[in-house]
């Protein structure tokens, strides 16, 4: 069956693209690299909609470029040392990686949180470029270039209040997300209008539940945030620490990274 989240992206974005062997390229690591598992060539291409045979035309460009490893044993792919190579480089180069690092494990280590970087896309997705985690119990299974829907949890909250998007939209998108105990369009709306009068976002166990998720928008340039400072951990620890003081720690950092980089 194939992956609601990713076919139509893909088919939208081949016939948008004009470049679709490159759209193609993209959509195979972007599936393998949510796989726990290798995958062989059937399953990529029923995965993504492709014509097996197109599909192993991208997969042996992936391979020859060291993108993508396959094990002739068991006729396998999987992400080769070639992505990680792009990202470190990637990595090296971003201000808001290199600046947020710190901030990130500060955070952490101070509230015993995880807190996560990351980079919005508009309405689409939102990229992790950053992660570090506390010493408490509760890890997030999160690492660096894991994608969430835009509008999801805490920093949805703050795309939409931030981001200047019409109702219509949001609700559109808003539709569509996946949640433990989802708010109505309503409920969340009124949380979208907190968010932009307190400077942060907050889902208390709607993304999932029992864990409370804070979000702090930061700006590159004028116009919609373009990052986010996201500290996650269980509800109940959280109020024990003093989440009030974890709030303030959080909109400060944001607001200093903004100044930083310049907005």
């Amino acid at each position: 069956m194939t992956n609601p989240e990713l076919a139509p992206s893909l088919v939208k974005a081949v016939k948008d693209s004009k470049a679709p062997a490159i759209s193609r390229a993209a959509a195979v690591l972007r599936l393998l690299g949510k796989s726990e598992a290798p995958l062989g060539l059937n399953p990529i291409a029923r995965e993504l909609g492709l014509n097996p045979s197109t599909c192993l035309y991208v997969l042996r460009a992936l391979v020859a470029e060291e993108l993508v490893a396959f094990d002739a044993a068991s006729k396998r792919y999987s992400l080769a040392s070639g992505v990680l190579t792009l990202a470190r480089s990637w990595l090296q180069r971003d201000q808001f990686a290199e600046l947020s690092r710190p901030v990130l494990d500060r955070l952490a280590q101070d509230f015993g949180v995880t807190v996560l970087g990351v980079q919005i896309f508009g309405l689409d997705h939102i990229i992790a470029v950053g992660v570090a985690r506390g010493s408490t119990g509760f890890q997030l299974a999160t690492e660096v270039g894991s994608r969430f829907p835009a509008l999801i949890s805490a920093t949805g909250r703050c795309i939409a209040a931030f981001g200047g998007y019409a109702e219509s939209r949001l609700k559109a998108r808003f539709e569509g997300l996946r949640w433990d105990n989802p708010p109505s369009f309503a409920e969340w709306m009124e949380q979208v209008e907190q968010t932009r009068v307190q400077g942060f976002g907050s889902d208390e166990g709607n993304y999932i539940a029992g864990v409370t998720v804070l979000a702090a928008p930061v700006w590159q340039a004028p116009g919609a945030p373009s990052h986010a400072l996201v500290a996650i951990g269980l509800s109940a620890a959280l109020e024990r620490a003093g989440l009030p003081a974890l709030q303030a720690a959080l909109v400060d950092a944001a607001q200093n990274l903004t100044r930083q980089m310049g907005a």
